[in-house]
Protein backbone atom coordinates (compact mmCIF):
# COMPACT_ATOMS: atom_id res chain seq x y z
CA UNK A 1 0.00 0.00 0.00
CA UNK A 2 1.07 3.57 -0.63
CA UNK A 3 0.11 7.01 0.67
CA UNK A 4 1.05 10.15 -1.21
CA UNK A 5 1.24 13.41 0.77
CA UNK A 6 1.13 16.93 -0.65
CA UNK A 7 2.95 19.79 1.07
CA UNK A 8 1.13 23.05 0.37
CA UNK A 9 3.71 25.23 2.11
CA UNK A 10 6.06 27.53 0.17
CA UNK A 11 8.75 26.32 2.57
CA UNK A 12 9.74 22.79 1.47
CA UNK A 13 11.17 21.89 4.90
CA UNK A 14 9.00 23.98 7.17
CA UNK A 15 6.43 23.04 9.78
CA UNK A 16 3.92 21.62 7.30
CA UNK A 17 6.55 19.25 5.93
CA UNK A 18 7.47 18.20 9.44
CA UNK A 19 3.84 17.69 10.47
CA UNK A 20 3.30 15.50 7.42
CA UNK A 21 6.41 13.58 8.46
CA UNK A 22 4.92 12.83 11.88
CA UNK A 23 1.93 11.17 10.22
CA UNK A 24 3.98 9.37 7.60
CA UNK A 25 6.35 7.94 10.20
CA UNK A 26 3.41 6.08 11.73
CA UNK A 27 2.38 4.74 8.33
CA UNK A 28 5.91 3.66 7.46
CA UNK A 29 6.26 1.87 10.80
CA UNK A 30 3.38 -0.35 9.66
CA UNK A 31 4.91 -1.15 6.28
CA UNK A 32 3.03 1.42 4.20
CA UNK A 33 5.03 3.17 1.49
CA UNK A 34 4.92 6.99 1.53
CA UNK A 35 5.89 9.91 -0.68
CA UNK A 36 5.82 13.68 -0.13
CA UNK A 37 5.18 15.98 -3.09
CA UNK A 38 6.17 19.65 -2.80
CA UNK A 39 3.35 21.90 -4.08
CA UNK A 40 3.50 25.25 -2.31
CA UNK A 41 6.70 26.55 -3.92
CA UNK A 42 5.68 25.71 -7.50
CA UNK A 43 3.89 27.79 -10.11
CA UNK A 44 0.37 26.35 -10.35
CA UNK A 45 -2.39 28.12 -12.26
CA UNK A 46 -5.92 28.17 -10.95
CA UNK A 47 -8.86 26.49 -12.68
CA UNK A 48 -10.22 28.52 -15.62
CA UNK A 49 -13.66 26.81 -15.59
CA UNK A 50 -13.25 25.78 -19.24
CA UNK A 51 -14.84 22.35 -18.57
CA UNK A 52 -12.57 20.69 -21.13
CA UNK A 53 -11.83 17.92 -18.61
CA UNK A 54 -15.56 17.12 -18.68
CA UNK A 55 -15.62 17.15 -22.46
CA UNK A 56 -12.42 15.13 -22.96
CA UNK A 57 -12.71 12.73 -20.00
CA UNK A 58 -9.07 11.77 -20.37
CA UNK A 59 -8.15 12.28 -16.70
CA UNK A 60 -6.28 15.47 -17.58
CA UNK A 61 -6.53 19.21 -17.08
CA UNK A 62 -5.90 21.05 -20.35
CA UNK A 63 -3.76 23.74 -18.72
CA UNK A 64 -0.13 23.11 -19.76
CA UNK A 65 3.29 23.51 -18.23
CA UNK A 66 2.75 22.44 -14.64
CA UNK A 67 2.76 19.06 -12.84
CA UNK A 68 -0.94 18.88 -11.88
CA UNK A 69 -1.71 16.05 -14.30
CA UNK A 70 1.22 14.03 -12.99
CA UNK A 71 -0.08 14.53 -9.45
CA UNK A 72 -3.59 13.43 -10.44
CA UNK A 73 -2.16 10.13 -11.62
CA UNK A 74 -0.09 9.79 -8.43
CA UNK A 75 -3.26 10.06 -6.37
CA UNK A 76 -5.13 7.70 -8.68
CA UNK A 77 -2.48 5.01 -8.23
CA UNK A 78 -2.12 5.51 -4.46
CA UNK A 79 -4.22 3.88 -1.76
CA UNK A 80 -4.23 6.94 0.46
CA UNK A 81 -3.90 10.71 0.27
CA UNK A 82 -2.62 13.17 2.87
CA UNK A 83 -3.03 16.93 2.39
CA UNK A 84 -1.03 19.45 4.39
CA UNK A 85 -1.18 23.24 4.27
CA UNK A 86 -0.05 26.23 6.27
CA UNK A 87 -2.69 28.76 7.27
CA UNK A 88 -2.81 32.03 5.31
CA UNK A 89 -5.47 34.46 6.52
CA UNK A 90 -7.49 31.62 8.10
CA UNK A 91 -7.39 29.68 4.81
CA UNK A 92 -5.20 27.20 2.99
CA UNK A 93 -2.33 28.40 0.81
CA UNK A 94 -3.28 29.78 -2.61
CA UNK A 95 -1.01 27.47 -4.60
CA UNK A 96 -2.36 24.44 -2.78
CA UNK A 97 -5.92 25.55 -3.49
CA UNK A 98 -5.16 26.03 -7.19
CA UNK A 99 -3.81 22.49 -7.36
CA UNK A 100 -6.70 20.96 -5.42
CA UNK A 101 -9.38 22.82 -7.38
CA UNK A 102 -8.05 21.46 -10.64
CA UNK A 103 -7.11 17.96 -9.50
CA UNK A 104 -10.36 17.22 -7.72
CA UNK A 105 -12.48 18.70 -10.51
CA UNK A 106 -10.71 16.53 -13.09
CA UNK A 107 -11.18 13.51 -10.81
CA UNK A 108 -14.87 14.24 -10.42
CA UNK A 109 -15.39 14.65 -14.15
CA UNK A 110 -13.72 11.28 -14.79
CA UNK A 111 -15.96 8.91 -12.82
CA UNK A 112 -14.69 10.00 -9.42
CA UNK A 113 -11.08 8.85 -9.69
CA UNK A 114 -10.42 9.38 -5.98
CA UNK A 115 -13.62 7.76 -4.70
CA UNK A 116 -13.21 5.44 -1.68
CA UNK A 117 -9.52 6.16 -1.27
CA UNK A 118 -8.42 6.89 2.29
CA UNK A 119 -7.81 10.62 2.64
CA UNK A 120 -6.82 12.93 5.48
CA UNK A 121 -5.79 16.55 5.94
CA UNK A 122 -3.77 18.61 8.40
CA UNK A 123 -2.80 22.24 8.83
CA UNK A 124 0.00 24.09 10.59
CA UNK A 125 -0.57 27.51 12.09
CA UNK A 126 1.23 30.00 14.30
CA UNK A 127 -1.76 31.02 16.42
CA UNK A 128 -5.33 30.83 15.07
CA UNK A 129 -7.30 30.25 11.87
CA UNK A 130 -6.45 26.56 11.78
CA UNK A 131 -9.98 25.16 11.84
CA UNK A 132 -11.30 27.10 8.80
CA UNK A 133 -8.29 25.96 6.77
CA UNK A 134 -8.69 22.37 8.00
CA UNK A 135 -12.36 22.42 7.01
CA UNK A 136 -11.44 23.72 3.56
CA UNK A 137 -9.14 20.76 2.98
CA UNK A 138 -11.75 18.31 4.25
CA UNK A 139 -14.27 19.68 1.75
CA UNK A 140 -12.28 18.18 -1.12
CA UNK A 141 -12.16 14.77 0.57
CA UNK A 142 -15.82 14.77 1.55
CA UNK A 143 -17.07 15.81 -1.88
CA UNK A 144 -15.07 13.00 -3.48
CA UNK A 145 -16.54 10.21 -1.31
CA UNK A 146 -13.18 9.51 0.26
CA UNK A 147 -12.80 7.58 3.53
CA UNK A 148 -11.49 9.91 6.23
CA UNK A 149 -9.59 8.69 9.31
CA UNK A 150 -9.78 10.76 12.47
CA UNK A 151 -7.50 11.65 15.36
CA UNK A 152 -8.20 12.55 19.00
CA UNK A 153 -8.64 16.25 18.14
CA UNK A 154 -8.80 18.34 14.99
CA UNK A 155 -5.71 17.94 12.83
CA UNK A 156 -4.11 21.29 13.64
CA UNK A 157 -0.55 21.70 14.93
CA UNK A 158 1.11 24.94 16.04
CA UNK A 159 4.48 26.50 15.31
CA UNK A 160 6.04 29.58 13.72
CA UNK A 161 9.72 28.90 13.06
CA UNK A 162 10.51 25.65 11.21
CA UNK A 163 10.65 22.83 13.73
CA UNK A 164 8.49 24.49 16.39
CA UNK A 165 5.65 22.05 15.72
CA UNK A 166 7.65 19.45 17.63
CA UNK A 167 7.22 21.61 20.75
CA UNK A 168 3.42 21.33 20.49
CA UNK A 169 3.09 18.10 22.47
CA UNK A 170 -0.64 17.77 21.91
CA UNK A 171 -0.26 18.56 18.22
CA UNK A 172 2.43 15.91 17.85
CA UNK A 173 0.14 13.34 19.45
CA UNK A 174 -2.71 14.37 17.13
CA UNK A 175 -0.49 13.71 14.10
CA UNK A 176 0.69 10.37 15.48
CA UNK A 177 -2.83 9.18 16.27
CA UNK A 178 -3.93 10.30 12.81
CA UNK A 179 -1.15 8.21 11.26
CA UNK A 180 -2.10 5.17 13.34
CA UNK A 181 -5.78 5.47 12.47
CA UNK A 182 -5.00 6.07 8.81
CA UNK A 183 -2.88 2.90 8.68
CA UNK A 184 -5.66 0.94 10.37
CA UNK A 185 -8.31 2.23 7.94
CA UNK A 186 -6.09 1.47 4.94
CA UNK A 187 -5.69 -2.11 6.16
CA UNK A 188 -9.40 -2.47 6.87
CA UNK A 189 -10.24 -1.27 3.38
CA UNK A 190 -7.65 -3.53 1.80
CA UNK A 191 -9.06 -6.53 3.65
CA UNK A 192 -12.68 -5.55 3.06
CA UNK A 193 -12.21 -5.25 -0.69
CA UNK A 194 -11.98 -9.03 -0.89
CA UNK A 195 -15.22 -9.73 1.01
CA UNK A 196 -17.56 -6.74 0.63
CA UNK A 197 -18.61 -5.10 -2.62
CA UNK A 198 -18.53 -1.28 -2.55
CA UNK A 199 -21.75 0.58 -3.39
CA UNK A 200 -22.09 1.54 -7.06
CA UNK A 201 -21.15 5.00 -8.22
CA UNK A 202 -24.28 7.16 -8.18
CA UNK A 203 -25.21 9.26 -11.17
CA UNK A 204 -24.81 12.84 -9.97
CA UNK A 205 -27.99 14.87 -9.58
CA UNK A 206 -27.31 18.57 -10.26
CA UNK A 207 -29.61 21.33 -9.02
CA UNK A 208 -29.24 24.99 -8.20
CA UNK A 209 -31.27 27.68 -6.49
CA UNK A 210 -31.94 29.84 -9.51
CA UNK A 211 -35.57 29.88 -10.63
CA UNK A 212 -37.12 31.77 -13.54
CA UNK A 213 -39.13 34.86 -12.63
CA UNK A 214 -42.91 34.28 -12.49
Amino acid sequence: MKVVAFNGSPNPRGNTFQALGLVLEELESQGIETQIVQVGSQMIRGCTACNQCLKNRDEKCVLPNDPVNDWIQLIKEADGLLLGSPVHYAALGATMKAFLDRAFYVAGMNRSLFRHKVGAALVTVRRSGGLPAFQQLNSYLLYSEMLIPTSNYWNVIHGARPGEVHEDAEGVQIMQVLGQNMAWLLKLKDHGNTVIEPPPLARKVMTNFVRPLE
